[in-house]
């Protein structure tokens, strides 16, 4: 797969430092969170990539038939393809961490690629996601940092729905933590906070070994 295989936006950062993917919401493009990218991970070098389904213009990563219900072919579709695409950047970059950051539909990529792949990253931000079915993973998530963010009364995303992916990714193995607010899908400054913590304590290849 292609490095260029998604319209994207790349910003430099420290040769051989940390590679940020960022993932934008339904109806945002590849500009939604390059500036709270290089916020949370200032030395990182980020890319964004820019969703290939377009849903009433509106531009997602994969398609769905209703709120909340998944075109699960074509979720398959765009995860393999979205995994062959990060693989290939991480090639190019050979970066020291690979970390993830999404919110709401750029988190549900995000998190079917962290369960397709999940070796792939060393942390990632699910900033609302929506998991509404029982994912596969392909292996083991031990040693995945992972944050999910969540609103008590997110209206898209229930929490009964985002405490069962915290059971599964923990039953995996991964290192989870999730932080709530008690508003809706918006974002607000404790999840920002969170995941700056998050990044700011993502491993660093190689050091476990010294």
């Amino acid at each position: 797969m292609s490095k260029d295989s998604y319209i994207h936006k790349a910003l430099p950062g420290s040769p051989g430092g940390p590679l940020l993917f960022v993932f934008h919401g339904t109806g945002a493009d590849e500009s939604q969170l390059l500036s709270l990218g290089r916020d949370l991970a200032p030395q990182a070098t980020i890319i964004s990539p820019r969703g290939d389904v377009s849903e009433y213009g509106a531009a997602r990563f994969f398609r769905r038939t209703g709120e909340g219900v998944y075109d699960m072919d074509d979720l398959g579709r765009a995860t393999g393809k979205m995994a062959g695409f990060i693989k290939a950047q991480i090639a190019a970059a050979k970066p020291s961490s690979v970390l993830g950051l999404g919110y709401s539909n750029g988190a549900n990529i995000l998190a079917s690629v962290v369960f397709a792949a999940p070796d792939l990253f060393d942390a990632a931000v699910l900033m609302h996601p929506l998991i509404p079915f029982e994912p596969e993973v392909k292996g083991s998530l031990a040693g995945r940092r992972i944050l999910v963010t969540a609103g008590k009364r997110d209206p898209i995303c229930p929490p009964n729905l985002t405490s069962r992916l915290e059971a599964y990714l923990r039953a995996d193995g991964a290192d989870v933590t999730v932080e709530w607010h008690d508003g809706g899908h918006e974002v607000r400054p404790n999840e920002i906070e969170a995941a700056r913590r998050l990044f700011a304590a993502a491993p660093v290849e190689g050091a476990s070994n010294g």
